[in-house]
Parts: structure tokens; C-alpha cells; sequence
């Protein structure tokens, strides 16, 4: 059973490190990124910690950048060949003699060549001695052309990811750019990156994750995949509970949800407001001020707070969101109703230049009439063979054949169309979209008939929505219409929800980007080589070969 009653507030906030290169050129910057077992102390009254990570911490170095500039990463699986939690064999991707232990890295937003993406099926071993189907290349390459916002990286194996990243294999990238350098924004020290996970553990220190889900099912094997995590501690870089002393001027924190499962309702006991300026892909197109800022999983939040008000004073960051979002269970406020703290007590050293622009970023809008397709896309909630719940898109699963294709720079809307209980955080890898609007609907009559009679007017999404996105909030008894331009890169990526247990148990489907009948495209003067492997042609088949579960 986990160990509960570890004391809040006892242990500064650890900030990651900027990874160095390894070397670099006039034509990319160039990285080593080991993964590897260690142990770290997570609390002042836990032993330390068995866990995996980037470069031998938790979590990993942040990777810092400029738009424009290629990076090239050497991702090397250091780790031991069995996991240090309990691996279900019964799931996608982990059955039929997988390795147990399989690694592949996604850089989260980036807009990167399907061959560096981190494809479920494109794992590998320590020393690369086996490879999933998917494995193009050892040296990833990421062109950093999109605008500055806040990246992260974490595993992205398929059937594995959840254990993977519940282990610690997760890490920031910021990119920057000459536009956000003059903004006058905080910087420097005065600029933190905040990766927010739920954990619970042992008496000894170690990780708790249940073997099975409670109740499970008759027939269910073990260890069984569980339908969601949800933590009893609540760790901020890799620490529970921490604590941060700090100026009374302006601090920038660049927030990620880096959570299985948990969704977080933030906000501080001072009525402050956060003062959001920017989103997953980017900046917003102005400030906006949120005293209840919402994070599903996989989400990020660039926020400015303000403590030059509060001046001796301490302020903690707290936890609101039920757990199964939105209807669960309350948070408990001893607990998993607290995130970290503000100490407002360090002496202001020199006056506070930076500011808070009125206007940040220009973002030209997509509109529903230039999209070329529109897909209805239903969240529905299903069985597998042992009776475990299992999400589904479209009522497809993996290794179903692909259904979304879009053609190179075509426009889509998709209608996520939620049947379920639950919000999911819909993430789609290569592609920024924006949010067109959301709308509840009868789900009985969709579930009877597959018609949609909506209930009510559609809302837009919430101001601080509307910059570039990664990941939506679908939320249960609504359509989430998003729209995008399908792009830069063409071949086959995925789509899929950000809590973890139902990525790995079915809620993932691959997506194609089409060539528009050429050889190559041309995305900011930069040609994009179009290759298309014989496993994706066989994949685009009408008869997509399945795999025995």
C-alpha cells in the first residue's frame, strides 16, 4: 500500500538544469542524452528514490534552443532489461516477446520529421540491440521551426508509456525566438520551468503503481493495466511539496502538466491571478488573467505572477480539479489539494524592468469554411477481452486501418464528439490546431442512433485558449471542434488521449500526412523529403494487418 503523511513544504524547488552540447556546427547544435537507473531523494523524509531519467536525473535537463537552429539528439537507452514497475503483456505493443524495457522520445509540440517524432513502434533497446518496426534512425533531428513556446519531453513507447514516464523519463525543451527576446519578459533567474506530477510510495521510498485495478475484473491477468493513476503526493521537479523563495517583482513560470492521469484546477491562496501569456504552441495574441487556471495532462501554461504586492508574505499554490476530471472524487486539501509554495522573502536586489506587453503574438486564424474535410470523431468507452474498460477513438483501435489522412496543407475540422463520463486531453503529435468552439449534445440519441442533436448553443473557447494548441480538453457530453492545416511534414504520426493508462490501452490511432502527388515540399525554404516506408504503405492498405492481443 502507498506511504502517506510526508510533510509539505520542507524541500526547496529544484530547477533543471540547461542540457550543454555536446558539440555543434554552423549547421546544428548537437546532444548526447543517456537514460539510465539511479536514485534520488523526492522528499527530506523518504529514502531515496529508485528512478529512471534523462542524463541521470528527474526530471531531465532542460533542452534550450532558437527557432530556426537544428538540434540533433543521440537518445541512448542505458536502462536495466527488466522495469522497476509492474508490466502488463496483455496490452498493444507489449505482447508477442516485446521487450519489457523500450524507449523512444517525443518531443511534445514539436514539429518534427515523422523519422524523429517518437513513434510508438519506432522503440529501442539499450545498444539499439532490438528495434520496433518503426525505428528509422539512432541521431533524432528536430528543425525548430516553429515560433517560442514551452516543449517537453518524455517517452512515447508504445503499450509502456505510462510506466516509462510515471518512472521519470520526462524533461522540458524551451525554443526561443527574436520576437518573445523583445517582449521584455522575466528572464534569467527570474524564469522557471514547473513540471507538475502526481506520485504515491512505499515505506522504502520506492514507487507505488497498482498491479491491477481495484475492483478487477474475474479473468483479468496480473499485473493488469489500471483505466487511470491518480497519486497521493504531489511533486514539482521531481520534488513533493516544494517550496521557492522569491523577490516581491515579476516571475515567469512555464508550467507543464507532466501527470498520468491528474488534472489540475490551479490557484493561490492570495487571490492572485495568474497572467497567462502564452499556451502550448506559443504565445497568446494578449495577456489574460485566470484566477482558476486549468491544466489536463500534457498541457503547458506560460504565466506571469506578480508577487511585488506581497512582500513577506507566503502564498501556496493549490489543487481544486476532481480526480477523474471533471466528475470524480474531490481533491483531499492536505494533500493532493496542494502543489508547491511562494516565499515571498527574498529582499528585491534591483529594480524590476520587465513587463507584461498588452499585445504579445499575431496568430492568423483558420476558419471552419476554408477546411477541406470536416470528421466526426466519437471518445467512446468499450471492453477488452477480460472485461477491463477500455477507451476508444472512433471506435477503432491501434492496429485498426488508418482512417485519418489528410492531404499536405489541407485545412481540417475535427468534431471530438465525448460519449464518456470523463474529459480527455486530445493530443495530436506534428500539428498546432486552434479551438473553434464546444457544444453539448444528447449522448443517449448519439449512442442509439449516431445522430447528433445538440442541447444547447455552442460556447468559443476560453480566452486563454485561443493561441496555438497541442492538446484539447474534450469534455464528457460535448463536441470539441478544432481545426488545423496538416503540415509541414508528410508520413505517418499519431493522434491520441494524453492520460497515459488509455494511450497505452487503446486510445491511440495513427494518422497519415498525403503528399499532394510530389516528391518533396518546401516549408520556409527548407526542403522536406517525402519517403514513405513499405510497413506505412502497408498500413494505409484497406486491410491493415492486426496483431493477436
Amino acid at each position: 500500500m502507498p506511504l502517506s503523511g510526508l510533510i509539505p513544504f520542507v524541500d526547496r524547488l529544484p530547477i533543471p538544469r540547461v542540457l550543454k552540447p555536446v558539440s555543434q556546427n554552423r549547421i546544428s547544435t548537437n546532444y548526447i542524452v543517456r537514460m539510465t537507473e539511479f536514485r534520488q531523494k523526492l522528499h527530506r523524509d523518504l529514502p531515496p528514490t529508485r528512478l529512471w531519467g534523462y542524463e541521470g536525473k528527474y526530471p531531465g535537463p532542460t533542452i534550450e534552443t532558437h527557432k530556426n537552429r537544428l538540434i540533433k539528439v543521440l537518445w541512448l537507452n542505458k536502462l536495466p532489461s527488466r522495469h522497476l514497475l509492474p508490466v502488463d503483456k496483455t496490452i498493444h505493443g507489449a505482447n508477442h516477446g516485446a521487450p519489457e524495457v523500450r524507449t523512444v522520445v517525443h518531443v511534445h509540440d514539436g514539429v518534427s520529421p515523422p523519422d524523429s517524432d517518437g513513434h510508438p513502434e519506432a522503440w529501442f533497446t539499450r545498444g539499439f540491440k532490438q528495434t520496433g518496426p518503426y525505428f528509422r534512425r539512432k541521431i533524432s533531428r528536430y528543425p525548430n521551426r516553429q515560433q517560442a513556446t514551452t516543449l517537453w519531453y518524455h517517452d512515447h513507447a508504445l503499450g509502456i508509456t505510462r510506466l516509462n514516464v510515471y518512472a521519470g523519463l520526462a524533461g522540458f525543451y524551451l525554443l526561443r525566438d527574436k520576437h518573445e527576446k523583445s517582449l521584455q519578459l522575466p528572464k534569467g533567474k527570474f524564469e522557471i520551468p514547473l513540471l507538475i506530477q502526481d506520485r504515491s510510495f512505499n515505506k522504502d521510498g520506492s514507487l507505488f503503481y497498482p498491479k491491477k485495478p481495484t475492483p478487477a475484473p474475474p479473468k483479468s491477468p496480473t499485473p493488469s493495466i489500471v483505466p487511470e493513476f491518480f497519486g497521493d503526493t504531489i511533486l514539482v521537479n521531481g520534488k513533493v511539496w516544494p517550496f521557492l523563495e522569491v523577490q516581491p517583482r515579476k516571475y515567469r513560470l512555464r508550467l507543464a502538466n507532466g501527470s498520468n492521469a491528474r488534472f489540475y484546477t490551479l490557484s493561490f491562496t492570495s487571490g492572485q491571478p495568474f497572467i497567462q501569456i502564452g499556451t502550448d504552441g506559443g504565445l497568446l495574441p494578449k495577456p489574460v488573467l485566470v484566477k482558476k487556471l486549468i491544466l489536463g495532462p500534457a498541457e503547458r501554461a506560460d504565466v506571469i505572477v506578480d508577487f511585488s504586492k506581497y512582500k513577506g508574505q507566503t502564498i501556496t499554490l493549490k489543487n481544486n480539479a476532481r480526480a477523474p476530471f471533471p466528475n470524480g472524487d474531490p481533491v483531499d486539501p492536505k494533500t493532493t489539494g496542494l502543489v508547491m509554495q511562494f516565499r515571498v522573502t527574498q529582499p528585491l536586489k534591483q529594480k524590476d524592468n520587465s513587463r507584461v506587453p498588452v499585445r504579445l503574438n499575431r496568430i492568423a486564424p483558420l476558419f471552419p469554411h476554408q477546411a477541406s474535410r470536416v470528421r466526426n470523431l466519437p471518445l467512446v468507452e468499450s471492453t477488452d477481452r477480460f472485461g477491463r474498460l477500455m477507451l476508444l477513438l472512433d471506435n477503432k483501435r491501434w492496429d485498426d486501418p488508418i482512417t485519418e489522412k489528410p492531404r499536405l496543407n489541407s485545412v481540417e475540422v475535427w468534431n471530438l464528439i465525448n460519449t464518456t463520463p470523463d474529459t480527455h486531453p486530445i493530443h495530436l503529435h506534428l500539428v498546432h490546431f486552434q479551438i473553434v468552439n464546444r457544444q453539448p449534445f444528447d449522448v443517449a440519441q448519439f449512442n442509439a442512433n449516431g445522430k447528433l442533436m445538440f442541447t444547447g448553443p455552442s460556447r468559443p473557447p476560453d480566452p486563454n485558449e485561443k493561441g496555438l494548441k497541442d492538446t484539447v480538453r474534450a469534455n464528457p457530453g460535448e463536441v470539441t471542434r478544432i481545426i488545423a492545416r496538416f503540415g509541414p511534414f508528410t508520413g505517418e504520426y499519431v493522434w491520441h488521449c494524453h492520460i497515459l493508462e488509455h494511450e497505452d490501452h487503446e486510445m491511440m490511432r495513427p494518422m497519415f500526412i498525403s503528399p499532394n502527388k510530389t516528391k518533396s515540399v518546401v516549408h520556409n525554404n527548407h526542403p522536406t523529403t517525402v519517403w514513405i516506408a513499405p510497413t506505412i504503405l502497408r498500413r494505409l492498405s484497406s486491410r491493415r494487418v492486426k496483431r493477436r492481443r
